[in-house]
């Protein structure tokens, strides 16, 4: 199957402006059916603005409609005509932010570090191409402009695309679940029910009347 561009974004789009289940959404969008079901909540891609899979063409309104009015239809992405006529070569190297820009990378460190906490100090300095040691002062607020830092979408701010956005946070939780799957012990705690929780045992405790003489010690008498 040819992925999509921009996933996220297209799933919002299809929430928003199309009848078709979550399976359908999420089947298309190569995300997990929860994962739309929180788009649709409000819980997952907040601040995420749709992009219209028709107008980029990716998609045909007739495939929708078969959609609709088949809950079992899964939709086909529409293969561009250029495809196999030119692949652009991977780019490699630091990435280059104009200087414009690069005022604005603290408050995208920030986002980032606020609604994608899987992700890496190495992965948020290689989609805005900043450096660890700043991102760890944002991350840390000791960075020197932290009273004025706003969080905010990168993909907004020009620092990256949503694709290469998406990419990471897909290599970040899938990182995460496989060290979840090796380590299931290192969720034993986090998942344990309240009353499971051991407290704190002490037989000497007053149990009934206090007894101020021996919570206080002396007679408990005054010198009136």
């Amino acid at each position: 199957m040819t992925e999509i561009l921009m996933p996220k974004a297209t799933a919002v789009w299809l929430v928003d402006n199309t009848s078709l289940t979550f399976d359908q959404i999420a089947d298309f969008c190569g995300l997990h059916p929860l994962e739309v079901k929180g788009i649709a909540d409000g819980d997952v891609a907040t601040g995420v603005r749709g992009a219209d899979p028709i107008s980029n063409g990716q998609l045909t309104r007739e495939e929708i409609a078969k959609a609709e009015d088949n809950s079992d239809y899964r939709m086909s992405v529409v293969k561009p005509k250029y495809a196999d006529l030119h692949q652009p070569s991977k780019r490699r190297g630091p990435r280059y932010t104009p200087l414009s820009r690069r005022q604005n990378r603290p408050d995208a460190i920030a986002w980032l570090v606020r609604n994608h906490p899987e992700l890496a100090d190495a992965q948020i300095s290689k989609l805005i191409g900043t450096t660890k040691t700043t991102i760890q002062a944002v991350r840390e607020r000791t960075h020197w402009n932290a009273a004025n830092i706003k969080p905010t979408d990168p993909v907004s701010l020009g620092l990256c695309t949503q694709i290469d956005l998406d990419e990471q946070v897909k290599k970040a939780s899938a990182r995460r679940k496989k060290i979840e799957e090796e380590n299931p012990e290192l969720l034993a705690d986090t998942l344990k029910p309240t009353d499971e929780l051991e407290t704190p045992e002490n037989d000497d405790l007053p149990t009934g009347e206090i007894n101020l003489e021996t919570l206080f010690g002396g007679s408990g008498s005054s010198d009136d």
